[in-house]
């Protein structure tokens, strides 16, 4: 023990020989980094203060590595926080042999100097604010030893430099992906850099055709230039002849064309091939069967069609197919699944596949998401998709598909499963009720069954999935009273059960569910959970990559009685959709405490009484629908413009905007406001209506006012307190009260 411990004594020691200078830096070394130091923010520079000194040897300070010879060669600072420019002077540092200054927050732009450095091999500066065009300062230099230069992340534009790779023949990777660069794609380091592997130029907004020198890149193995939008044309024969590539990605521009079957076989060493949301036509070629390496395939959002082809089942290695939204058609059952051992997402949702799903896709063990939704699909799904053991996704809505109950017993075991999404099939028959499924979908978190006529109540069943987030049983046929178990489910935020017929009262226990009563949604989904929108309203979609609302969506049901007091407690909620039933009562005033609600929609029911203060209270509202109900008295001054609030359809309401105005010894409600709000807003009223009176009063003598009273009308500031001066305070003063678009008109 003693005897291995000395030796690993010995062997600290070496390293630390061999990483310590033997010397310490130069004073003029020392003096860059400090330049450096210097420019940086105040907060910045005092989190590298303490060890950056110029008492002590600059090789011990943080981030820095010296030679033997005392010379700076490494400057390593990722993730500091660190917030200014880069300084010119780190140029200076003639032995620096890697900067990493990645994940901070710098800004300005890049020297040209450490652009031009003629001792630089690894260079780093991604996820930082850098800006302006990327430049050298000395083109003229022979050779550089730049090998990897990574400026990702950044808002660099302006065209990529061709002279940066011209004179970089030892470069093996570029990445300036998500920058704002432009002008036609690069290629000039195929020809200084022959042997070069990586280009990452994804996120930018580069043109044009992609040019064909590409091909001379003998050694290129990762071409990346996704996100682009204007690259166009066809790909080039040329491209082709990189037959190192292994990931060749140029998802989402404006190629075109059909994908040469000849030509592909010459990517024998592809692995992942992504030529997603494109213009591409035809069919996919069967020469795609020889390309043995490949894992990945996405040609999704194309316009590709004719039937599979079988010679996909050849490709044993294949990991994810993403084939959704084209014009596919066929069956399924051309293809051999038995032998894709290794696949985990099938993704064929939005095309025009037809049949029953082929048994073989029951064998792909590995799936962890099955996408067949938006086809042509009919029959019932085998039992044996219960085997799929790893499935953590499954979507088949708008199919054909029959026997809902033989699906949910099938998958009830499917203990990994969080995402099921049934929609528009199973027409007119009954939701399984079945006690059995009870201990099933231990982990489901989205269970989506829109849209199929469905009978029967809600299940028990549903009371057990603990993990539940979202519920969409909308547009079916199921009756009975809304469960008060359903407040039981922790973590449900989004419920659906709209275009049912429901009947009974609001219960009470809907508004005691606790991810609805709390200040913040702590979301655990998929972000694919969806692709298309769940919810599309004339201000509001939310759908692919977007978090979906709190929302408690009950409308079109015949549920009956008053709107709880207690729906103030629902701190998170969104959207409250309550429309379209036979709602009685008044509306709560809680329903105002509600600060995060963007839209809400009462209408089409039988609520009365007044509106209560406190609309300006909803800061965030786009739609607020009360009309078609027995609301009377004044509308609030928050809610006398058109929009977002509509309170038409109610005949004992009156407000100046509209037909019937109440009698002017009503009192008009207003907002309510802090106390230390009360003061100041009375003594702006009192002055501007006696200021307003004197108007009135004197408006033939006084016609100078009448560009100021414009002026005041169209600014958004004074809107509302005008609307509710022209009614409250003409009545102080002992005048009739003046209709808003009258005085417009004046």
């Amino acid at each position: 023990m003693q005897e291995l411990q000395l030796l690993l004594v010995l062997a600290a020691l070496v390293l630390l020989s061999f990483l310590s200078p033997a010397t310490s830096c130069t004073e003029q070394e020392k003096s860059s980094l400090l330049q450096f130091l210097g420019e940086l923010s105040p907060d910045s520079s005092s989190k590298l203060s303490r060890s950056w000194h110029s008492g002590t040897s600059c090789c011990m300070w943080e981030g820095i590595a010296c030679g033997n010879n005392g010379t700076v060669t490494e400057l390593s600072l990722p993730s500091m926080v660190l917030e200014g420019p880069i300084s010119a002077s780190l140029a200076n540092l003639t032995g620096l042999r890697r900067l990493d200054l990645s994940y901070n927050s710098l800004s300005g732009e890049l020297p040209p100097e450490l652009v031009s450095s003629g001792s630089v091999v690894f260079h780093d500066v991604s996820f930082n604010r850098l800006n302006g065009k990327l430049q050298e300062s000395s083109p003229s230099l022979p050779h550089h030893p730049l090998q990897v230069l990574n400026i990702s992340n950044n808002f660099f534009a302006g065209e990529f430099p061709s002279t940066i790779l011209e004179k970089k023949s030892d470069l093996v990777a570029i990445n300036a992906s998500h920058n704002t660069f432009s002008g036609e794609l690069p290629f000039s380091f195929c020809i200084s850099s022959p042997s070069f592997p990586l280009l990452d130029l994804s996120y930018n907004l580069f043109r044009g055709s992609i040019p064909a020198e590409i091909g001379k890149c003998s050694s290129l193995r990762v071409l990346k230039a996704s996100n682009n939008d204007n690259i166009n044309g066809s790909l080039p024969d040329e491209l082709f002849g990189a037959s190192m590539l292994e990931h060749l990605s140029f998802l989402k521009n404006g190629l075109e064309g059909k994908l040469d079957g000849k030509q592909i076989t010459n990517l024998k060493n592809i692995v992942v091939l992504d030529l997603g949301s494109n213009n591409f036509i035809g069919d996919i070629p069967d020469s795609i069967g020889q390309l043995k390496r490949l894992e990945e395939l996405h040609l999704d959002y194309n316009r590709m069609s004719g039937e599979l082809s079988s010679a996909l089942g050849n490709c044993t290695n294949l990991k994810i197919i993403n084939l959704k939204y084209n014009n596919f058609r066929g069956e399924l059952l051309k293809v051999n699944f038995f032998g894709l051992l290794n696949l985990k997402v099938l993704d064929l949702e939005s095309n025009k596949f037809s049949g029953e799903i082929p048994e073989s896709i029951y064998s792909c063990s590995n799936l962890t998401s099955l996408k067949l939704s938006s086809n042509k699909l009919y029959g019932q799904l085998s039992p044996r998709i219960g085997n799929l053991k790893s499935l953590l996704f499954l979507s088949l809505s708008k199919n054909a598909f029959v026997n809902i109950a033989n699906v949910i017993h099938a998958l009830k075991n499917s203990r990994k499963i969080h995402t099921l999404i049934l929609g528009t099939n199973f027409k007119g028959e009954n939701i399984p009720e079945d006690i059995t499924i009870t201990d099933g979908f231990q982990s489901l978190q989205v269970l989506s069954i829109p849209s199929c006529s469905l009978s029967g109540k809600i299940p028990l069943w549903l009371s057990n999935l603990a993990k539940l987030e979202v519920l969409d049983l909308s547009n079916n046929q199921l009756t009975g009273s809304i469960a008060d178990w359903i407040h039981g489910l922790n973590f449900l935020y989004f419920i659906d059960i709209s275009n049912n017929k429901f009947t009974g009262d609001l219960p009470t226990a809907i508004m005691l569910m606790a991810m609805l009563q709390s200040d913040t949604v702590a979301i655990q989904l998929d972000p694919r959970a969806f692709e298309q929108p769940v919810y599309a309203g004339s201000s509001l979609t939310y759908g692919k990559n977007n978090a979906l609302p709190s929302m408690l969506y009950l409308g079109n049901n015949m549920l009956t009685g008053a709107i709880p007091s207690e729906v103030g407690q629902l701190k998170s909620l969104t959207l409250l959709n309550l429309s379209f039933n036979s709602l009685s009562g008044q509306i709560p005033q809680q329903l105002f405490d509600l600060t995060n609600l963007q839209v809400v929609d009462l209408s089409n029911n039988l609520l009365t009484g007044s509106i209560p203060p406190g609309l300006s209270n909803l800061h965030f509202l786009t739609t607020f629908d009360a009309s078609n109900n027995d609301l009377e008295g004044w509308i609030p001054a928050d809610g006398q413009s058109s929009y977002p609030y509509n309170f038409s359809g109610n005949p004992k309401l009156c407000d100046p905007t509209l037909t019937r105005s109440c009698d002017s010894a009503e009192a008009h409600p207003v907002s309510t406001v802090s106390g230390e709000e009360t003061t100041p807003k009375i003594v702006f009223a009192i002055a501007f209506g006696a200021f307003f009176c004197l108007g009135v009063v004197y408006d033939q003598v006084s016609q100078i006012f009448t560009p100021l009273f414009v002026t005041l009308l169209e600014m958004s500031l004074f809107a509302n307190i005008y609307s509710t001066i022209c009614h409250s305070i003409c009545h102080l003063c002992g005048l009739p009260a003046v209709d808003v678009a009258t005085a417009e008109k004046k």
